[in-house]
């Protein structure tokens, strides 16, 4: 392989995301199409053959999207529930709602009253309204605080990685708390010169670390360790955390690893 590392240009995230690209799965800038979850573009302007037909960018971008991750309702679906506001057992039944399965069945796969079903459901209709509500509120106040930014800066927060194993208060970290961290702990080759104890450092270092390698791509464990060895002594440890922390994936064998989307 000849490019077992990089550094990742600047992409659109997506918490940085609109409702309407969220649900086609992919955004787009002057130039190119890009898919949400892989990064996969299509240079606008270019046609794309595929299965017999031709294609322009946001066309290939749609049967991208199908083809690799399923649908973006899946993928979201799939997501930790509490990016999605749900407790474990609502994002449970909406799963199985999703998948088809009526009241009754859901009921008779859960073990609970058919009655206590359409009260979930009831309830994730309401929260469905009050996010709307909410979403509106919050643009409207972020445009407010756009404009009294030249009174007193306002606090961005680093969001969590899309793939967090789970979300807590070790995730309350600002921009400008970010770019201290990353100063302190690492050298400026991107090696890291001391693994950092306290759990909000240490995100926000793991997270620069697996930004390091290629979306998509497995690596076996030689090349994981290779790469991982310049950036620190203790690879072993950084490799068993990136599993831990939700950032990579790995086979039952420990034979390839790749990022986790």
């Amino acid at each position: 392989m000849d490019i077992i590392m990089k550094n990742l240009f600047d992409r659109k995230s997506l918490w940085q995301a609109g409702p309407d690209e969220l649900k086609s799965g992919y955004y787009e800038d002057d130039d190119s199409v890009y898919c949400f979850i892989c990064n996969e573009h299509y240079t606008k302007g270019e046609i794309y053959s595929y299965d017999g037909h031709f294609y322009d960018a946001y066309k290939m971008a749609d049967i991208h999207v199908a083809e690799k991750h399923g649908s973006m309702l899946n993928y979201l679906m799939n997501m930790n529930s509490s990016f999605l506001g749900l407790s474990k057992l609502q994002h449970s039944i909406l799963k199985l709602m999703v998948e088809g399965l009526s009241d009754k069945e859901i009921a008779a796969q859960k073990g609970i009253s058919y009655s206590t079903v359409r009260n979930y459901r009831f309830k994730l209709h309401e929260h469905e309204k009050q996010s709307k509500l909410f979403l509106a509120t919050m643009e409207l106040f972020h445009k407010k605080e756009e404009a009294m930014k030249s009174e007193h800066d306002a606090t961005e927060f680093y969001d969590a990685h899309k793939t967090a194993t789970m979300v807590d208060d070790r995730y309350d970290v600002t921009i400008e708390e970010k770019t201290k961290i990353l100063s302190r702990y690492f050298d400026k080759s991107g090696a890291v010169k001391q693994f950092p104890s306290k759990e909000k450092a240490k995100i926000v270092v793991l997270r620069e670390i697996a930004a390091k390698f290629l979306p998509g791509v497995h690596y076996s464990e030689n090349e994981i360790n290779n790469a991982l060895k310049e950036i620190y002594h203790d690879f072993p440890y950084i490799r068993r955390l990136l599993i831990e922390y939700g950032f990579f994936c790995r086979t039952d064998s420990g034979s390839e690893y790749w990022l986790k989307e």
